[in-house]
């Protein structure tokens, strides 16, 4: 069995702590190694990955993906590479983009080049991106061929950084792959998204804040475990140069998701504040995730109800986790 040396950027997070324990973890593919590097921004959280920390594979460095030393150096000891880490919340990226410019397509450029300059054969690259590239959609599911019209400075940068690790395939021959995913929910969610905001304020009987009368806008959800399951399928039997749309399947508006949550809580509409949008707010997104289906055996596994109600119960039996989040946060 080959093992295979793996740095998974932006680790302590909740996706990429997600992968990380599944990776680690009973029932894992027992080949792998994995090095964490994280730079512990407000969203890090290293608490996250104690599950595995006593692993004999596991590995955290502490750093910035911009650092080209330490990126250079890492890179030369692994043999693949998956890209999580990134600045992800637009209502932020819309106050201050130039953080997420720096982060996802400066240092999206930076891991390449190394993967590209290893001493020995050439890393695998993984690039984890999102649907938001894609813009705004009324009908029907984006392919991964549709045009990239991002609306937000953060899907602005994830565009770039898609373009760019790309471009390293075309124009280099790097071992690139780069999977798009839609709305993912589930444990160990940084608190601002609006699941774990939505459950955390009315665990603590506040008033939930629901933009405009959240008809209008409509998303797919994807639960991390099948995020997850897509991302190993890509990165084992992908094709290098392509790209992978990854959904979920269940798609609702705000305010369905909104009474949804209600539900659990046990409360009512009278617990729901409505607030005014925020500046070019996507209406829609929708994933096509034939490509991924018929190619490599993909298909979403947890039901959405069950999904919900399993994200709402970790959060309620886990205050220890979210409460100095939100706390530091002000959220």
């Amino acid at each position: 069995m080959t093992h295979t040396r793996m740095l998974v950027t932006g680790g302590a997070g909740f996706i990429g702590s997600h992968y990380v324990r599944r990776l680690l973890g009973a029932g894992g593919p027992g080949d792998v190694s994995i090095t964490v590097l994280d730079k512990l921004t407000y969203a890090g959280n290293p608490t996250n990955l104690d599950p595995v920390r006593a692993h004999p594979g596991f590995r955290f460095v502490h750093g910035d993906i911009c650092d080209r030393d330490l990126v250079t150096d890492l890179v030369a000891g692994h043999d693949q590479i998956v890209h999580f880490a990134a600045e992800s919340h637009v209502d932020r990226s819309i106050t201050g983009a130039a953080a997420f410019v720096t982060t996802n397509v400066l240092g999206t450029q930076t891991l390449l080049d190394a993967a590209l300059h290893r001493p020995a054969t050439r890393a695998r690259f993984l690039h984890v991106s999102t649907d938001e590239v894609y813009g705004s959609l009324a009908q029907g599911s984006w392919p991964e061929n549709h045009p990239l019209r991002p609306t937000s400075p953060y899907a602005a940068s994830k565009a770039s950084s898609d373009l760019m690790a790309l471009s390293y395939h075309r124009t280099f021959g790097l071992d690139v792959r780069v999977t798009r995913c839609s709305n993912n929910y589930g444990p160990h969610q940084f608190p601002e998204k609006v699941i774990p905001l939505f459950i955390t304020h009315l665990l603590d009987g506040r008033k939930v804040p629901l933009y405009g009368q959240g008809f209008l806008n409509v998303r797919d959800w994807l639960h991390i475990d099948d995020h997850v399951q897509g991302l190993e399928l890509v990165r084992t039997k992908g094709r290098a140069g392509e790209v992978y749309n990854i959904g979920g399947g269940t798609e609702l508006s705000n305010r369905e998701l909104t009474t949804l949550l209600l539900e659990l809580a046990g409360a009512g509409w009278e617990s729901v504040e409505h607030v005014p949008d925020r500046p070019g707010h996507d209406l829609r997104y929708s994933v096509d995730h034939t490509k991924i289906a018929t190619e490599l055996g993909y298909r979403p596994r947890k039901d959405f109800t069950e999904g919900l109600t399993e994200t709402f119960a970790w959060y309620r039996d886990h205050r220890d986790w979210w409460e100095p989040l939100k706390a530091h946060a002000a959220l």
